[in-house]
């Protein structure tokens, strides 16, 4: 039966159902009860209805991402390269991950902390390429992220003898891994230009490729060189996920197929993704705006919901909204495995749904993602604000449930021209306790002479169940990735709305 038809169909899934399917989540049923655990669809969808309620928890404190003095925001001393005069120059430096062990924690590689993270002349948009960032584990300090420069030369895609590689023009986002045998696994979006007279659309196509490092003395860590480097997934056939073809030509239609989050269970391994929906996983187009799995609600709501997005101007968006979080399962050499059905789709709702992270925290799956309003088809979200997403469920595979009924984790609705707005929020956990380290980065790119995009102050932000909320006086560091798991301020009663 073909995936779209799977979820019309309502199914319950009972606490016994979802006990024989993840095992092992007492924590999950201790704070949950049997009609939390109910499931519309075969893969969850944000819908009209969660992004109405979503309008409605906005503000609360618990979900508002901290305010930030601006007066103590500072470049990464470290950020700096050459424009293309050979001007030494303080770079931007925007999405960034961590080097992370099989279970999402953050990896310690010979003493130290690795960030990769994107980073360019302010002046150049163009500009967009990895960069590996290194501190001593336990400095938690800005000034202690040094810089061991890009990763990739110039030609590593030329000898990498691939059709789709040899055309890479930028590096997007992505994860990294430190394997079982000690290797840095690095998980990253390969983008083509946008020539469409060489046939050329801006495909983002999933790619990998190990990274040397060497230690010339204590205190210094070098890229000594890329090997493996090639392409994972780009879209294949389009029927389980759109891919670049399907969109070109069509106005308005923003294709994704990038941030490959790399994830490993019970032996196997995968990577989450963003991706939009194929033929056969519910697409895009004008018969959408009539499946009313994708408002939520009662039929009351979906009656009157079409009425208004008929007349709505962001009708012709919405028709074309099928943002998706993809799964694929990879063989041992981290070549493609098996094409899986999404996880998350937002049909109606967004074609963009980004940074994919997930991990395993006191017996559940946590899902997050960051999403604009910019890009949402519904009325009452505005262009300002700025989303993370949560889901939670007992199989990596879901189904996922929302965190916090609607699946709001994270809100914010700064002016985009003020330093202290951030975005691609990114939860690490950190091993033991119910809190994880929030990181982001800070300014939007090229507005001030002054004021690069930085990584921004971490924070804290307490887990249990299908429950979040942002820790009161949590706030870390400039780009702090670890805790001290003895540190009593990370557990309530610091916590929002406790005492």
């Amino acid at each position: 039966m073909k995936i779209n038809k799977i979820f019309r169909k309502a199914t319950t899934l009972t606490v016994a159902t979802t006990l024989l399917l993840g095992g092992g989540i007492q924590a999950f049923a201790k704070d949950t009860d049997e009609s939390d655990l109910k499931t519309d669809n075969a893969f969850t969808h944000i819908t009209r209805n969660d992004m109405l309620n979503i309008f409605k928890q906005q503000g609360k404190e618990k979900f508002e991402v901290p305010s930030f003095d601006a007066s103590t925001i500072k470049n990464i001393p470290s950020a700096k390269g050459r424009d293309s005069s050979g001007k030494l120059i303080d770079f931007d430096v925007w999405d960034s991950w961590p080097l992370q062990n099989a279970d999402g924690t953050v990896a310690n590689y010979k003493g130290y902390n690795i960030v990769f993270g994107l980073a360019g002349d302010p002046k150049r948009a163009e500009d967009t390429f990895i960069y590996l960032f290194y501190q001593k584990a336990g400095n938690t300090s800005l000034s202690g992220w040094k810089n061991a420069g890009r990763v990739f030369k110039d030609n590593d895609k030329l000898l990498a003898n691939d059709p789709i590689l040899k055309n890479q023009s930028e590096e997007w986002s992505g994860s990294a891994t430190l394997t079982s045998n000690g290797q840095v696994r690095l998980f990253y979006t390969s983008r083509q230009p946008f020539e469409p007279s060489n046939q050329l659309y801006g495909k983002q196509t999933l790619t990998t490729a190990q990274i040397n490092l060497s230690q010339p003395d204590e205190e210094t860590l070098k890229v000594d060189g890329v090997e493996d480097l090639k392409p994972i997934y780009d879209g294949g056939d389009g029927k389980t996920y759109q891919n670049v073809q399907q969109s070109v030509g069509v106005d308005m239609d923003n294709h994704t197929f990038r941030d490959p989050h790399y994830v490993e269970d019970q032996g196997h391994k995968y990577i989450i993704f963003e991706a939009n929906t194929g033929t056969e996983t519910g697409y895009q187009g004008e018969d959408s705006l009539q499946n009313s799995a994708y408002y939520g609600g009662n039929n009351e709501f979906f009656t009157e919901e079409l009425r208004n997005l008929l007349q709505s101007p962001k009708k012709k968006g919405a028709e074309l909204a099928n943002g998706a979080l993809g799964i694929v399962e990879l063989n041992n050499d981290y070549t493609l495995k098996k094409v899986m059905p999404p996880l998350i789709a937002s049909n109606l709702v967004t074609d963009e749904i980004e940074r994919a992270n997930v991990f395993k925290m006191n017996g559940l799956w946590y899902l997050f993602t960051s999403t604009r309003g910019s890009k949402v088809t519904v009325d009452a979200i505005g262009d300002d604000d700025i989303y993370m997403l949560g889901y939670a469920s007992t199989s990596l595979t879901g189904p996922y449930k929302p965190l916090n009924g609607t699946g709001l984790v994270l809100h914010q609705d700064l002016d985009r021209d003020d330093i202290t707005w951030t975005y691609a929020h990114f939860a690490i956990p950190q091993g033991k306790g119910n809190n994880v380290v929030v990181s982001s980065y800070m300014t939007n790119r090229g507005l001030f002479p002054d004021h690069k995009s930085t990584f921004a102050p971490s924070f804290l932000l307490n887990i249990k169940g299908l429950k979040t909320s942002v820790v009161k006086n949590g706030i870390l560091e400039q780009g702090q990735i670890t805790i001290d798991p003895t540190d009593d301020k990370k557990e309530p009663p610091y916590e929002y709305g406790k005492k």
